[in-house]
């Protein structure tokens, strides 16, 4: 079982940064990928940038170049360094933990509003 917390999320204007955190409670965490989504009001759910348990990383078009994931496994941690952020990264954000086994968790997500 794995719990996830995300955390960092906030009101920033355009062009501002922030860092958002997923901390994972339980064993084994260096074994999950972990994805990070973000939903905004009337949307679906999306992808946003993915570390896989060997740290290979994925992104969205959208957040390529401005968004980095990273993983501290010694704290049980996901990272996701926003810069650059636009009215159109407001959402909430998600992380989720999955392996190849079909097992996976969400965490609560937090609210990341862009606006000036």
């Amino acid at each position: 079982q794995v719990q996830l917390v995300e955390s960092g999320g906030g009101l920033v204007q355009p062009g501002g940064s922030l860092r958002l955190s997923c901390a994972a409670s339980g064993s084994m965490f260096s074994i999950y990928d972990v994805v990070w989504y973000r939903q905004a009001p009337g949307k679906e759910r999306e992808l946003v940038a993915s570390i896989g348990s060997g740290g290979i990383t994925n992104y969205a078009d959208s957040v390529k170049g401005r968004f980095t994931i990273s993983r501290d496994n010694t704290r049980n941690r996901v990272y996701l360094e926003m810069s650059s952020l636009k009215p159109a990264d407001t959402a909430v954000y998600y992380c989720r933990a999955n392996r190849l086994s079909g097992e996976y968790y969400w965490g609560q997500g937090t609210q990341v509003t862009v606006s000036s």
